[in-house]
């Protein structure tokens, strides 16, 4: 020890004092848009004020509209588009030139009790506490004010256009409403909005300030209360500590940790303790936390030798199947009682915001936020929560969906596969009632690496054969060997794995086609919206498979693919295109 003492010696002993005097109204103020070597210290300060409760600051600044680096006719247009022509006192710019700027202040930090500001003098340090530190950023309300201006020349306008009907107006029927009282529930979404919040903020009334310069003579002397006033130690108590107690007061001792098992899946805090809990528990209390998982994935993270079948039975009830993966449901992020920790806004409407982004991906990889933004109306805060739950930012390709498309999940489990594209269309019909839209609004951007959710071509068969006996009356026991002699084969490369069911007006004596559905080259896509046409419709024109590529696949299809497709897998006959095999040469 001694040799240590020796080897750090104290160089020099300081007084610490704590300063009170204006420990409730001291402020940080920071401007993050400015450098620090160009200060406001010279500049003209107009007014000031402040709303205390919310620690909310503005600063009128005048600008310098003689500085060489000024805009002269930025400013009077600026000017202009505020206030008008007219001459009124309450004009924004009395000069009609921007000639002052408002700055307005945000919480750097709800939690001041880690600063001080500290001055040194003579061998002593004298700390205050501070009450806030404000970030001061230029405010751009004008252009509110000169929006508004613009919407009242519109409505004056189209007034002065309808005053030949004023007279029918002078008598109007007044409906008189009276609301039903407000349950407890509905008062604390209510309390919790983002309209209300703003509301209770703007209610508070400004207090008006007197700027006093750096050097002038009121700074100066409020400067001095930033000393303590009374030097004496009983009235510092705060920092008057016995050797042990400083040394406790840095390293506090361990409080005893309180050993809580979870009582329900929010609070599994270990695998281990997960698995002490029901299967169906488990699954949600995964998903709720990872959010978006293959389900080879989620097998991994249970116990070796958990069923899978009873875990697709669990994951169908707290997850959506999005490109071959599993998305959580809205509802079990966003409980009916909850409300948006950004805006407020309650849990149902956060919920059908979401589903509509996981809508969205059901047939894109990427989304661009503004677009949401517009269909869904709901705050920035929450798209981009939504967002990041599922997507990652791409640069100029908007958010991009966070994993690959899992093809091998879609071709292992097709019942439920189908079962979950059934669900998405019920979810879309509500989506599209909600939001007012139509999703041919959307589905012309369809990306070819949404469509795993086709049935695999031994599922195609299986479900052709089905249909046939039902609808003809008659067994195909042997397929493979009686329905090929009998019909025109359209020879299948190695690889091809899809197979073509018979057209829905087909008779009782037509045999049955084969088609390429999958050969692993792009132009697989148009061959399969041709073979969907050809679903429906035995015989189809030309203009009506030109305009469904098109619709499917975007304005990137040519004359060339439309006249590839048609050689490659039909014939035409009396101005129809039938599919080759279907009808006589």
């Amino acid at each position: 020890m001694a040799s240590g003492e020796e080897d750090d010696p104290i160089i020099q002993e300081i007084e610490v004092y704590l300063a009170k005097s204006l420990a409730d109204k001291l402020y940080l103020f920071q401007y993050p848009v400015r450098p620090a070597s160009m200060t406001y210290d010279d500049v003209t300060h107009l007014s000031a004020k402040i709303k205390p409760k919310q620690q909310k600051v503005e600063l009128e600044v005048a600008i310098d509209t003689l500085s060489p680096n000024y805009c002269r006719s930025k400013g009077e247009q600026i000017a202009l588009n505020v206030d008008g022509t007219s001459l009124e006192d309450s004009s924004t710019y009395s000069i009609k030139m921007m000639d002052k700027q408002t700055f307005s202040s945000i919480q750097a930090t709800t939690n001041t009790t880690r600063y001080a500001a500290a001055v040194f003098r003579k061998g002593e340090l004298h700390l205050t506490p501070l009450q806030g530190i404000l970030q001061m950023r230029p405010s751009f309300s004008y252009l509110d004010k000169a929006d508004s201006k613009h919407k009242e020349r519109e409505a004056a306008n189209e007034a002065g256009d309808s005053s030949q009907d004023e007279a029918e107006d002078d008598i109007k029927q007044i409906t008189v409403r009276f609301s039903r009282p407000e349950s407890e529930q509905a008062r604390q979404r209510r309390i919790q909005s983002y309209e209300f919040l703003q509301k209770k903020q703007a209610e508070e009334p400004w207090v008006h300030l007197h700027y006093h310069d750096l050097k002038d003579g009121r700074s100066e002397h409020e400067r001095q209360y930033l000393y303590c006033q009374a030097m004496d130690t009983t009235e510092n108590t705060e920092l008057v500590k016995t050797p042990s107690e400083y040394l406790a007061m840095l390293m506090p001792p361990l409080a005893e940790e309180k050993i809580v098992k979870p009582v329900g899946p929010s609070n599994v805090v270990s695998m281990a303790q997960l698995r002490t809990l029901p299967l169906g528990d488990q699954v949600k209390t995964l998903m709720k936390n990872v959010k978006v998982m293959p389900f080879a994935n989620l097998m991994g993270l249970l116990a070796s030798g958990t069923d899978s079948t009873a875990v697709l039975r669990c994951i169908q009830q707290v997850a959506l199947l999005v490109q071959g993966n599993w998305v959580v449901k809205s509802d079990v992020l966003y409980p009916k009682s909850s409300c948006s920790p950004h805006s407020g806004v309650p849990a149902e409407v956060l919920c059908r915001g979401r589903d509509f982004v996981m809508w969205r991906f059901t047939h894109e990889r990427s989304l661009m936020r503004k677009e949401v933004t517009s269909v869904i109306k709901l705050p920035p805060e929450d798209v981009k929560d939504f967002l990041e739950q599922m997507a990652v930012p791409r640069a100029n390709r908007g958010w991009e969906f966070l994993l690959p498309t899992d093809h091998d999940f879609v071709k292992k489990h097709p019942d439920v596969a189908q079962r979950q594209h059934m669900l998405w269309l019920g979810i879309q019909n509500k989506l599209e009632k909600v939001f007012n839209f139509s999703k041919e609004d959307f589905l012309q951007k369809k990306d070819a690496q949404m469509e795993p959710i086709h049935v695999s071509g031994e599922q195609r068969l299986k479900m052709a054969l089905e249909n046939a006996r039902e609808r003809h009356g008659f067994l195909q026991k042997d397929l493979d060997t009686q329905q090929l002699k009998a019909s025109t084969v359209t020879t299948l490369p190695s690889g091809a794995n899809a197979l073509f069911p018979p057209q829905s007006s087909a008779s009782a004596d037509e045999q049955k086609v084969f088609g390429l559905w999958e050969s692993g080259e792009t132009f697989d896509k148009h061959r399969q919206v041709l073979f969907e046409i050809f679903m429906k419709n035995y015989r189809v024109r030309r203009n009506v498979i030109q305009t469904r590529l098109t619709q499917e696949l975007g304005e990137a299809v040519t004359k060339s693919d439309v006249d590839r497709l048609l050689k490659e897998c039909c014939i035409s006959l009396g101005g129809m295109w039938y599919l080759k095999g279907t009808v006589q040469s």
